[in-house]
This record gives structure tokens, C-alpha cells and sequence, in this order.
């Protein structure tokens, strides 16, 4: 069995100058590391907040990388350089709002801002695209709470297959037709 790809892509004006040490990137591939007990391998790029940027690097990840499943963190917010989600939408074939409603409730739990949040995720071609918020605590949240679906809409897509280990994360697949 061929290896997941899984994209990491970090928005962040100050972490592609070096002003700043990414820590989103990290967090995600560090919590991808602990669910997963198949074999995967990230691709990670920081890039500016900028949405041609953006949507460039999702198309490449997707059509040219193969990423099955890629998660940004950053960008997610309502200031004037925070355009993750636009560009999402601008790239993708299908949205799934679903995600972001999750992440938004789980969030609200531990910070009142979460409304401010604009997470979202789509479909374009074999890849799923999440957005994440960029704060290390907040993505893990976000992750824990989504990740039990992730597995099964890669599965629905025709992406790689995901194993994840059940003593740390539980995802939910349809259970065979016997």
C-alpha cells in the first residue's frame, strides 16, 4: 500500500518572512504522527498570507503533489489578509461546511472568539482540504473533533486509506454489508 500524502500548508505573512517560528505546521504534522498508524508522509510549505499564493500552492498540492488530504492553519480570521477560506472555496469542486460548523462548536467551549473563526473544508478532485485556526491548542482541538470523518470522506473520494490507531483517536467508517 502506497503512502498517504498529506499537505501541511502554513499562511502566515511573519512565519514565510522568518519574523516568527511556525508552530501550526508542526502541531499538525505532530498530531497527524499520533493518530495515524498507516504509513504517510507530509509535504509542508509556509507561504504568505496572499490568495493567488494560496490557491496556487492547494492546486499544487492536490494535482501535482497528490496530497490526499490537506490541512492549512492560518488565515482564518475576519482581517484584511486573512483569505484561507476564499481561497479554499476558489479551488475546490465541492465545499463541506460541515467541518467548519464542528470546529467552530468545539472552539466556542474554550474561547468566546471562535465565532470569529472562519474554517471551512472542501473536496478537489481526490483531496480534502481543511482549514484550520493557526494557534497549536486550538488546532488539535479542531482535529480532534473532525478527524473521526476525515478517514471515511478520503475513502468516499478514492484517496489513500487512512489507519488510524484507535487508542488515540476513534473514526467512524460504515461498518461492511455482510
Amino acid at each position: 500500500m502506497q503512502a498517504a500524502r498529506i499537505g501541511i500548508l502554513t499562511v502566515s505573512d511573519r512565519a514565510s518572512r522568518g519574523e516568527y517560528e511556525d508552530l501550526g505546521g508542526p502541531a499538525i504534522e505532530k498530531t497527524m504522527g499520533e493518530y495515524l498508524t498507516s504509513s504517510w508522509e507530509p509535504v509542508y510549505r509556509v507561504i504568505p498570507d496572499d490568495a493567488p499564493g494560496i490557491e496556487e500552492h492547494l492546486r499544487a498540492m492536490a494535482d501535482e503533489d497528490g496530497c490526499d488530504l490537506i490541512v492549512t492553519t492560518g488565515g482564518t480570521g475576519p482581517a484584511p489578509r486573512d483569505v484561507t477560506p476564499e481561497a479554499t472555496e476558489a479551488v475546490c469542486e465541492k465545499m463541506m461546511p460541515g467541518f467548519g460548523e464542528l470546529m467552530r462548536s468545539v472552539s466556542l467551549q474554550f474561547v468566546p472568539t471562535a465565532i470569529l473563526s472562519r474554517q471551512t473544508a472542501g473536496v478537489r478532485g481526490k483531496s480534502l482540504i481543511v482549514n484550520l485556526p493557526g494557534k497549536p491548542s486550538a488546532i488539535r482541538q479542531c482535529l480532534d473533533a473532525v478527524f473521526p470523518a476525515i478517514p471515511y470522506c478520503l475513502d468516499l473520494i478514492g484517496a489513500a486509506y487512512l489507519e488510524p490507531d484507535p487508542k488515540v483517536i476513534q473514526v467512524f467508517r460504515p461498518k461492511a454489508k455482510s
